[in-house]
């Protein structure tokens, strides 16, 4: 059978090869400029011109043709988005796989509500494909990739708080405080897609330690980690490091964030998407 996965471009990298893939894109959008989050984008081009940028700022979802041109001609699709409660993506997707499913009646698409975004994203990807591959129904792939999502999470660290002030999702007086006293803002996606903060650490060390309890609380072992930094390497690198020494796990990958990723993220923001 023919299958593809489309995800929207807050999964930052599909890690697959053996399975057709496509990207739909999210915009951010500012009083001046609009950047479209594919391959085209300089991402580092745009965080520089946003830490300089005081206006308003907002995100735009891909609409109900951009996923219908990313699905493509393909007869089984699976379609991942960034959470519901974060952005319209899911609500846009859905709306594209009825119209796609009317015009073509003999064929599928299944919706998936992430609930989260970045890496852990990624590893919904990296399971699908090997559901496909199994040989398994569309769905039995279904069900199983719904039990899956049970099994992962997502943690982040924030060392600048400002677009999501321009944003109106954080106050501009907490974002500046932040910023000058050095704080690294941590935080887990909840259950329903939240992004929720859990712990303020000042400084790197400090950061490290909580991320690493972080994930023992929410049940990380040795499965897959999958890490996205936006201009952060050298964290990146050391939370690789210490990932294998505490959880014993070698299948850990590191990419760097896409557009929509690193308008939340910005400089020094890591996401990590993790097995439980």
């Amino acid at each position: 059978m023919n299958y593809k996965i489309v995800a929207d471009s807050s999964a930052d990298k599909i890690n697959i090869t053996h399975i057709p893939t496509a990207s739909a894109p999210l915009k951010i959008i500012t009083n001046e400029r609009e950047f479209i989050d594919d391959d085209s984008l300089n991402a580092d081009e745009m965080v520089a011109y946003l830490k300089n940028y005081s206006g308003k700022s907002s995100t735009a979802c891909p609409g109900v043709n951009d996923w219908l041109i990313s699905f493509g001609e393909s007869e089984n699709i699976f379609c991942i988005t960034i959470s519901s409660n974060l952005s319209g993506s899911f609500n846009s997707a859905c709306l594209a796989a009825s119209e796609y499913e009317t015009q073509h009646p003999n064929r599928n698409v299944f919706v998936i509500d992430s609930l989260s975004t970045g890496g852990e994203m990624q590893l919904i990807i990296e399971k699908l494909e090997e559901l496909i591959l199994s040989g398994i129904s569309f769905d039995e792939i279904c069900k199983q990739i719904t039990e899956y999502q049970k099994t992962t999470g997502l943690l982040f660290m924030l060392q600048s708080l400002k677009n999501l002030a321009n944003n109106g999702r954080v106050s501009h007086a907490v974002a500046k405080i932040s910023g000058i006293l050095g704080i690294r803002v941590i935080g887990l996606a909840s259950d329903e897609g939240r992004l929720d903060i859990t712990d303020k650490s000042r400084g790197d060390k400090k950061a490290l330690a909580s991320i690493i309890e972080r994930m023992k609380t929410a049940g990380c072992k040795n499965g897959k980690i999958r890490i996205s930094h936006c201009q952060n390497d050298v964290f990146a690198q050391t939370l690789k490091a210490e990932f294998e020494k505490e959880f014993g796990t070698r299948d850990i990958k590191i990419c760097k964030t896409g557009g929509l990723c690193s308008f939340y993220a910005e400089s020094g923001g890591i996401i990590i998407g993790f097995e439980k």
